[in-house]
């Protein structure tokens, strides 16, 4: 095809046309990490008001809120006034510098959060883009970012990874697999297998030592979808940078006093760091680690 024979030539061109595309999803990123767990819970309230009609406790008809609450719609609003956001003021990043971080209305400041998200976006995509080329394997990986971006971000607002995400990632990663994307297919249905029962066993023993749980389901799934990807042989690696990663963010929380002891860390954001820094040089950490060891 022209145009990709035009963008493998011209790889400047290709990480610019990446850079923008990651700021624009990045901004809709932002709608799924705030949109997506009310849709869930008003999609649970919804189901629980039914049971209990059905039992004959629930007394008046509950109007299901989720249709008219998506990721589409109602249009993005100030939380504080109630202004419609308008495409001008929805440019990313862009609009965030030239309001200043407030509000046109009612000045009130807007979270650096949203920029934060997008340029992240940007960035992370533009490194794939960097490293696979114009690829499959670049695609793929942009949306593996994005879902990672996704689940870091709900995960540290609701100590809580979504399985319509984590889900329906995991039989993406089998799929691409068929076509040794980025492992054989073998490794990937062994990475998912490997991936959920190693966190699965943990947290039993856990859960047998101490009576309590240390982790949630969500947390097997999340390392049962990057087994898929990645295959089981970069499972080691994933636990490994997610527990230095985890570490030093334990350490700097303790430090600056900035977490609550009774508060539960999420351990999702660390193994979506940990997923990305292996997606990306994985293979050469591996061989490089082989080759220390058979020194």
């Amino acid at each position: 095809m022209p145009y990709l024979e035009l963008l493998q030539h011209n790889p400047v061109l290709y990480q610019i046309i990446v850079f923008i595309l990651g700021l624009l999803v990045g901004s809709f990123l932002n709608v799924v990490i705030h949109r997506l767990p009310e849709i869930l819970k008003r999609e649970w309230q919804a189901e629980c008001l039914e049971f209990l009609q059905r039992q004959g406790v629930a007394g008046q008809k509950h109007e299901d809120s989720s249709r008219h609450f998506n990721l589409v719609s109602p249009r993005s609003r100030c939380p504080h006034c109630g202004h419609l956001i308008t495409a001008v003021e929805n440019i990313p990043v862009v609009s965030y510098l030239f309001l200043r971080g407030r509000c046109r209305e009612c000045a009130q400041p807007i979270s650096l959060r949203y920029p934060l998200v997008e340029l992240v976006s940007a960035v992370l995509v533009t490194l794939a883009a960097w490293k696979f080329g114009v690829t499959l394997q670049a695609a793929a990986a942009m949306l593996l970012i994005w879902a990672l971006i996704c689940l870091t971000f709900i995960d540290y607002d609701h100590q809580y990874l979504p399985d319509n995400i984590t889900l329906p990632f995991l039989w993406l990663g089998l799929l691409l697999n068929l076509f040794s994307t980025f492992t054989d297919l073998q490794s990937a249905v062994l990475g998912a297998i490997a991936g959920y029962l190693l966190l699965w066993l943990v947290y039993q023993i856990f859960k047998k030592l101490t009576g309590k749980e240390g982790m949630g389901f969500g947390d097997f799934k999340l390392l049962a979808m990057l087994g898929a990807w990645l295959g089981w042989q970069m499972l080691p690696a994933v636990i490994i940078f997610s527990s230095v990663v985890g570490s030093v963010a334990g350490i700097a929380l303790i430090l600056f006093k900035r977490h609550n002891h009774s508060q539960p860390i999420p351990f999702g954001p660390y193994l979506a760091i940990a997923g990305w820094i292996t997606l990306m040089w994985g293979s050469e950490i591996n061989h490089a680690y082989l080759a220390w060891i058979s020194r």
